[in-house]
């Protein structure tokens, strides 16, 4: 699975506006269906107060934030599981990202017509996850009918698997062909390794991005809350956003413009922050930090991850030579002010191969290769 996270939505509902204004990268955005055809891919920093609160202890020559990948999807349309609207290179496209950030038109304008002649969040998401479920049906199906196969197969572990997956599509196909996910069926961690290699769609995780108009940025409005309300059922969140505010933001130059410009509309943090912090979460990442005179760094890892596996983002050679890692959490630092002062207070650690490292934390790697 990909850390990333892909962008989808049917055709005009701002998707291309707020990747542009994420990354500030030159997608293009028009009014009419099909703009996007290959996928926009944009590298952008993490938000966090931590990196920059350490740098009030630590006094680095560079600051380097973490980073998360967004790809921007083109518009999917009723029937892309059959192929229309070029509908089966797009949901290629959706395979490949680690998780979903599906953009739902919740604004009202004349001036920007919606695909279907009408604005309908309820509507437009069913037209997307069922499109998404009929593309996931026909890979099961396939996997079905290879599966006699597998289970006369020699290979023991390719009979073992195809023993545990059978059930499992077989509760998938029903599931599917009456439009529910494969996330709706809360399958456990072997059954999911069992099918893992399918990539299905419907089994990442998703965020709903409600692209509102200026009047309902801070507390939405009823379309926002039809959203909230089939989000709550599916267990996903929900971030609501303002494509043409943000796109406002992301063309000031200074920091202190932008935290102006969102004082001016009532806003502490832009809805795109909070996208991209949502999105980093929903791939399951977690920041640890390097904090030095040179540098003061965030650094992407996994959760659950442990010490070998952390410090093997920074080099391979980091993770084959591991020794040791040097370990306090950045909360200590805040509260003691120095790293002198962590070590006198017994805050300061020497941690082994099995530690698990904990967003927040502060690390030092002893490697030898």
């Amino acid at each position: 699975m990909g850390l990333n996270c892909g962008i989808v939505g049917l055709p005009n509902v701002g998707k291309s506006t707020i990747f542009r204004a994420i990354t500030s990268a030159p997608a293009e955005a028009a009014n009419y269906p099909f703009c996007t055809i290959e996928p926009n891919v944009g590298v952008v920093e993490v938000p966090d107060d931590r990196l920059y609160k350490i740098t009030e202890f630590i006094k680095p020559k560079k600051i380097i934030p973490s980073i998360v990948e967004f790809v921007d999807i083109a518009g999917l349309v009723k029937g892309a599981s059959q192929g229309e609207g070029l509908g089966n290179q797009f949901l290629g496209h959706i395979r490949q990202v680690g998780a979903i950030c599906h953009v739902v038109r919740c604004f009202e304008d004349d001036n920007i017509v919606h695909v279907n002649g009408k604005i309908d969040p309820l509507g437009d998401m069913e037209t997307i996850n069922i499109e998404l479920c009929f593309a996931d049906l026909e890979t099961v199906e396939k996997r079905m009918s290879n599966l006699g196969k597998l289970l006369k197969s020699h290979d023991k572990k390719a009979k073992e698997k195809a023993m545990i997956s059978k059930p499992v599509l077989e509760e998938l196909k029903v599931a599917l062909e009456n439009g529910k996910s494969a996330r709706s069926l809360d399958l456990d961690e072997d059954q999911i390794e069992a099918i893992s290699d399918l990539h299905l769609i419907t089994l990442k995780k998703v965020l709903y991005v409600c692209n509102v108009d200026e009047e309902a940025v801070i507390d939405g409005n009823e379309h926002v809350k039809k959203v909230e309300e089939v989000a709550r059922k599916e267990g996903a969140g929900v971030v609501i956003i303002c494509g043409k505010i943000e796109s406002e933001i992301a063309d000031l130059e200074s920091m202190e413009d932008k935290k102006e410009f969102l004082e001016s509309i009532g806003l502490e943090q832009s809805g795109l922050d909070k996208l991209i912090r949502e999105g980093y979460d929903l791939l399951g990442l977690k920041t640890y930090f390097t904090a030095g005179e040179q540098e003061v760094r965030a650094w992407t890892f996994e959760n659950g991850n442990k010490a070998p596996q952390a410090a093997g983002v920074i080099h391979t050679d980091f993770e084959k030579g591991f020794i040791k890692a040097e370990v306090y959490h950045c909360d200590d630092l805040f509260n003691f002010h120095s790293e002198q002062k962590v070590k006198e207070a017994g805050k300061f650690r020497i941690e082994g191969k099995e530690y698990v490292v904990k967003d927040g934390d502060i690390m030092h790697f002893r490697f030898n290769v």
